[in-house]
């Protein structure tokens, strides 16, 4: 369930709605990879202590553990929406870090690819220019000497079926 910008402001404090604030699509790309891991222990903190709260609340309204007030809490909408509105400010987060985590091992794959390639193109210049340290043909490539079949693995394949048909039916007589 979507929960409203304005029901966020209703539901949390003005310290907790600046910090889900920062977690909203424009405002957490332009954080820095610091900030964003600093909002992540805050808003994972904000949540476990908002989610202590509303199991407290909880179990006062069943009567199974003593209030913290004067009286026991009659209800716990509010602590559930605060719970649900940083739980989905944790998720928010969570994408940005493994986006962010992905787009560096892929910036990394390519140049790490870039630098194979590089190896391997001088390693085919040596290798072509002096290669006496290894028997008979050396380190290239051997071609396959077996022979290409011609006739097609499914023709193969309805031959040996046929047969096998042909095989049943003159057993059964």
């Amino acid at each position: 369930m979507a929960i409203s910008q304005k029901e966020e402001a209703r539901a949390l404090n003005t310290d907790e709605h600046e910090l889900v604030v920062k977690s909203h699509h424009p405002n957490l790309q332009a954080l820095p990879d610091g900030e964003l891991a600093d909002l992540v222990k805050l808003i994972r903190a904000r949540r476990e202590k908002a989610k202590s709260q509303a199991n407290q609340r909880h179990r006062e309204m069943r009567g199974k553990a003593a209030p913290k007030g004067k009286q026991p809490s009659k209800a716990d909408e509010g602590s559930k929406v605060k719970v649900a509105v940083l739980a989905m400010a944790m998720r928010r987060l969570n994408g940005e870090v493994v986006r962010r985590r992905q787009m560096v091992a892929s910036v990394s794959m390519a140049d790490n690819a870039r630098k194979a390639l590089a190896m391997k193109r001088g390693a085919q210049t040596k290798a072509a220019s002096f290669n006496s340290r290894h028997a008979h043909e050396g380190m290239h490539n051997a071609s396959n000497k077996r022979a290409q079949d011609l006739v097609r693995p499914m023709e193969t394949g309805r031959l040996r079926k046929a047969a096998s048909v042909a095989q049943a039916k003159r057993d059964g007589r």
